[in-house]
């Protein structure tokens, strides 16, 4: 018995909670006691940086941070007017691009910091690199570090100075020590900034010892796990139809090189859902799709395009029924782990011939 799906039926799209967001968001300012500086790169981790910023500002934030200048011109020309923070440590080559969008560039050497305030005296932020080994002034740097607050001493522009904390969601010790390091070369520069940020998603849930003036939220606002603080709300359900039921019998296999074969009379839904929409090919466990209000297990590999579920005999499936990969029975964090990796990867590798719909604000 094989069907197959009408070529009109929708294919696959994300289901986005707005509500939900905007409901996350307030748990971590609730939390932490801080403004937020909410973190919307990669294109909103996948679920749209202009719709999602745009719901978030019904809760007033300092601004946003993005990862590149390209991406702050995308909110400018959408209308949003907060302070835009380029997270990626700025090159000279950038200044007048950045200076263009009205962005603030996060500064870690030398050579950008005398870049920009030999052209500018628009705001800029100084990375202090306390553990993290990415970017930055080193925190045990003094030559370095005394360089940089020579420069800094007289800059009108410098508006904040800021960290990354590598381990918060499982390392309380080391966050704590990367703390101490951010006061200690705070104490050592000329002068305190009018802002001072650390906490990712995970530090801003541990309370206000880290909140400082902002806190940067990330995964936790789209509905990401961050560490063992309150469960965020899912935000992002991602959803494909079945396109095709067959009827396989003992012997016959499923999917490229073969690798799953029945070993008894089975119906295999095939689910428009592949690896180039974000559905990983990898995997660490076994893994599920949610198909009539139940797990059911993937078979075979998963293509680009289609991936191939077990359906259970009691379960009735119809082409054209919908599948969700994340956002319902299965988690964002569980379906991540099942495919050995992480919330974030899963949400920015959202494929753009995915459609998201959005709903829940007015």
């Amino acid at each position: 018995m094989t069907t197959t799906t009408p070529c009109d039926a929708t294919r696959a799209w994300v289901d986005v909670d707005l509500a939900a967001l905007v409901a996350n968001a307030k748990t971590v300012a609730e939390v932490s006691g801080g403004r937020l500086l909410p973190m919307v790169k990669a294109n909103g981790y996948g679920l749209g940086a202009v719709p999602v910023a745009r719901a978030l500002e019904r809760l007033s934030p300092w601004g946003y941070g993005v990862a590149t200048v390209e991406e702050a011109a995308e909110l400018r020309r959408a209308g949003i007017r907060r302070p835009i923070v380029v997270f990626t440590p700025l090159l000279p080559e950038w200044i007048e691009r950045c200076l263009e969008q009205d962005a603030r560039p996060l500064v870690g050497d030398l050579e950008a910091l005398r870049g920009w305030i030999g052209r500018t005296d628009r705001p800029f932020h100084l990375e202090i690199d306390t553990g993290m080994g990415r970017s930055g002034f080193r925190w045990d740097d003094p030559a370095l570090l005394g360089a940089a607050a020579a420069l800094v001493r007289d800059a009108p522009g410098w508006e904040a100075a800021c960290t990354h904390f590598h381990s918060p969601e499982d390392d309380p010790a080391a966050t704590e020590r990367q703390w101490r390091r951010l006061q200690d070369t705070l104490a050592c520069l000329p002068r305190r900034p009018p802002l001072v940020h650390a906490a990712n998603s995970a530090a801003a849930l541990r309370g206000p010892r880290y909140a400082a003036d902002l806190v940067r939220p990330g995964i936790f606002l789209y509905g990401g796990a961050a560490g063992p603080g309150p469960a965020p709300r899912p935000v992002a359900a991602f959803r494909a139809r079945v396109v095709a039921l067959r009827r396989v019998q003992p012997g016959d296999t499923v999917s490229y090189g073969a690798e799953w074969t029945a070993d008894r009379p089975t119906t295999v839904a095939t689910v428009a859902v592949g690896y180039a929409d974000g559905f990983p090919r990898a995997t660490g466990r076994p893994r599920v799709l949610e198909l009539g209000g139940r797990a059911v297990p993937v078979v075979g590999r998963v293509a680009m395009d289609m991936t191939m579920v077990a359906v259970p005999d009691d379960l009735h499936v119809s082409v054209g029924d919908v599948a969700t990969v994340y956002g319902g029975v299965v988690s964002l964090d569980r379906q991540a782990e099942a495919a050995g990796t992480i919330s974030y990867e899963l949400l920015t590798a959202i494929g753009p011939r995915i459609p998201r719909r959005y709903h829940g604000l007015t």
